[in-house]
């Protein structure tokens, strides 16, 4: 690789990680215009052309702030959790096949399987390091929720990559060029799609946030410029997810206009999810993981194993 190839790559990577900031932006814009008319209001509308400069006055708000830290804080863990959150949760983005120009990862799934399990120590280290009861019960929740979520969740992806037959992305798009996956594994998907909602801490499995005693899990200390690192990752997430649904089971061509047409489209059923679904009981919650979908996906993984052995045959 000479310096000009080295040069390219890091360039589409901060254009790329660029992007993905002014997406989570306009999400947040997004969401709240939808929850406003799902709610029978009008969501933000007077800054800017029908409230489309929203977004960026909310960053100015929250990045001008006061810096706030508790005083019994463990101040160097409480201060730098966000900001790993966030490196974290655009770190994964890197994992994109693009044709050229980006990192080519031949072990894309290993790497977003890395990059899931590390976000777990964060949400642990921010509860914890605030020295706040109520974060710190609101990490422990936010923590029991993604580890059980996320059993099941790579689970299912191992059967897709059994399916593909390698751990590289750019094979998803070469399988599914006749036929996308979600039709021979609609189940799969919707459960996949719900787990999503879970490892994401969204609704109606968002218990991390129970505002009756809660208020706001994990990030209850944090304000300003920490609490807007802690909501970029959160929703920086959440177009990952959709990303990789999209990826998986809609055909995969992140060269295609259509692909981030689906992309958007996954992005407004998290908020529609949000806007209609009453928050789900949390013992409930543990029995629908451990007892229904890794039953179900252990199935589909085993019936996969089955059928490129028989394939092989």
């Amino acid at each position: 690789m000479n310096i000009m190839d080295l040069l390219l790559m890091i360039l589409s990577s901060l254009v790329m990680l660029i992007g993905v900031l002014i997406s989570v932006a306009f999400l947040t814009l997004l969401e709240r215009k939808v929850l406003g008319y799902i709610q029978f209001r009008k969501g933000p509308n007077k800054l800017g052309i029908v409230g489309l400069l929203q977004p960026f006055s909310d960053a100015i708000k929250l990045f001008s702030k006061e810096f706030f830290t508790p005083e019994y804080s463990n101040y160097l863990i409480y201060l730098f959790s966000p900001i790993f959150s966030l490196f974290v949760s655009l770190l994964v983005w890197l994992v994109m096949p693009y044709m050229f120009g980006n990192i080519y990862f031949y072990l894309g799934f290993i790497f977003i399987f890395c990059c899931l399990s590390m976000g777990v120590y964060l949400i642990m280290m921010s509860g914890w390091s605030s020295n706040s009861n109520y974060s710190m019960i609101g990490g422990m929740r936010a923590i029991a929720q993604t580890i059980s979520y996320e059993v099941s969740l790579i689970i299912m992806m191992l059967s897709v990559i059994i399916l593909i037959g390698d751990y590289n992305l750019m094979n998803l798009v070469n399988y599914q060029n006749m036929v996308w996956f979600i039709v021979f594994m609609m189940p799969i998907s919707l459960i996949f799609f719900s787990s999503l909602l879970a490892e994401c801490n969204r609704t109606p499995f968002d218990f991390a946030e129970g505002e009756s005693e809660l208020v706001s899990g994990f990030n209850i200390e944090y304000g300003g410029s920490e609490f807007a690192l802690v909501f970029l990752s959160e929703y920086s997430s959440i177009l990952f997810m959709s990303t990789l649904f999209s990826m998986m089971f809609l055909g995969g061509n992140v060269d295609s206009f259509m692909f981030y047409i689906k992309v958007m489209l996954l992005s407004f059923m998290f908020i529609w999810v949000r806007g209609t679904l009453p928050r789900y009981r949390y013992d409930k919650l543990m029995y629908l993981t451990w007892k229904v979908y890794l039953t179900v996906s252990l199935s589909v993984l085993l019936l996969m194993i089955n059928l490129m052995m028989l394939l092989l045959i």
